[in-house]
């Protein structure tokens, strides 16, 4: 029977698993760009309520590198997947590079570095926070960097 008629080796399909899986958490960090990354919440026992301002991820130039770092590692697990499971590896670069930018939104960024923190007791407290987004991204971005370095050297 001729090669071509064969079925795929299991490498390759582990290997198009891994592409698959650099894609995933490439849209899943493309995603994550768009959710809260930080607030500016005021809280008041006296009162018993609470107000928060959010600051999604794309609101911030970190955000936006994000979601185009989102975009590229997207883009490398879909080429990767379709075409030569060795291409998800280059997502490792847009990874490397969204883990460096969301760790920069809190250290750098307008999102929480102008912010300013206020504590008045019961009367009143303003303090600056995190958003669940701002993990997820930053779980998404070490995820791709993870998956991207398995799809190079992982043997099935």
């Amino acid at each position: 029977m001729a090669d071509y008629l064969q079925p795929a080796p299991a490498r390759s399909r582990a290997r198009r698993g891994y592409a698959i899986a650099v894609g995933a958490a490439g849209a899943l960090l493309t995603v994550c760009a768009i959710l809260p990354w930080a607030a500016l919440e005021a809280r008041s026992s006296l009162l018993g309520g609470a107000i928060a301002g959010s600051v999604r991820g794309v609101d911030d130039s970190f955000g936006v590198y994000t979601l185009i770092a989102g975009l590229a590692a997207l883009a490398c697990g879909l080429a990767g997947a379709l075409a030569h499971p060795r291409l998800a590896a280059l997502a490792v670069v847009p990874g490397a590079a969204a883990v460096l930018v969301v760790v920069l939104f809190v250290i750098e960024g307008s999102g929480i570095k102008d912010r300013f923190s206020i504590d008045l007791g019961d009367l009143l407290s303003v303090e600056p926070v995190i958003r669940f987004g701002w993990f997820a991204a930053l779980a998404s971005a070490v995820a791709v960097v993870v998956l991207s370095v398995l799809a190079l050297v992982r043997r099935a």
